[in-house]
């Protein structure tokens, strides 16, 4: 399973890097993972999975206040201009389909079919995800200015051959 982690942690780490830079526009750095600090408005996760040869699913971890910088990047409007969660929500849920579908992408280009989940969304304070026995998990943190995101892949172990 360390073999099919490495390659699908590295293909995440990469889909993350290159959609905030080319939607966003947005360097980020990579840091070591820690859990978000609390902030008033809570967090923001949005996750979509794949399903074939390769089964997990992605965690894109932010705080409110981040999750506004990243919509109003997208919507190409202030982050001040954000006025309903279903702005955000929507961003970080395409986000989240954007960073999976590059994943997904190079594990079919590699022999791997899979299709993806659609997009889902959970708000709250102090969040995190359990996965079941058969899963292993892996995070990722970034850093973008004074702003945090974590992003975790749980990989469901798999009897065919392959990655």
């Amino acid at each position: 399973m360390s073999d099919r982690l490495a390659y699908v942690e590295k293909l995440t780490h990469q889909a993350v890097r290159e959609v905030f830079q080319s939607m966003l526009s947005m360097e980020l750095m990579d840091e070591p993972p820690s859990p978000l600090v609390a902030e008033p408005g809570g967090q923001i996760i949005g996750s979509v999975g794949f399903i074939g040869q390769a089964t997990g699913v992605i965690y894109l971890y932010a705080g409110a206040c981040f999750a506004k910088v990243i919509t109003g990047r997208m919507l190409g409007i202030s982050a001040q201009a954000i006025d309903s969660d279903d702005m955000v929500n929507d961003a970080i849920g395409e986000l989240s389909n954007m960073v999976a579908g590059f994943v997904k992408s190079r594990l079919c280009d590699n022999g791997w079919p899979c299709t993806l989940t659609i997009p889902s969304i959970v708000r709250g304070q102090q969040l995190s995800v359990e996965g079941s026995a058969q899963v292993t998990r892996k995070a990722i943190a970034f850093r973008a200015d004074d702003y945090h995101l974590v992003v975790e892949l749980l990989l469901k172990e798999s009897q065919s051959p392959g990655i």
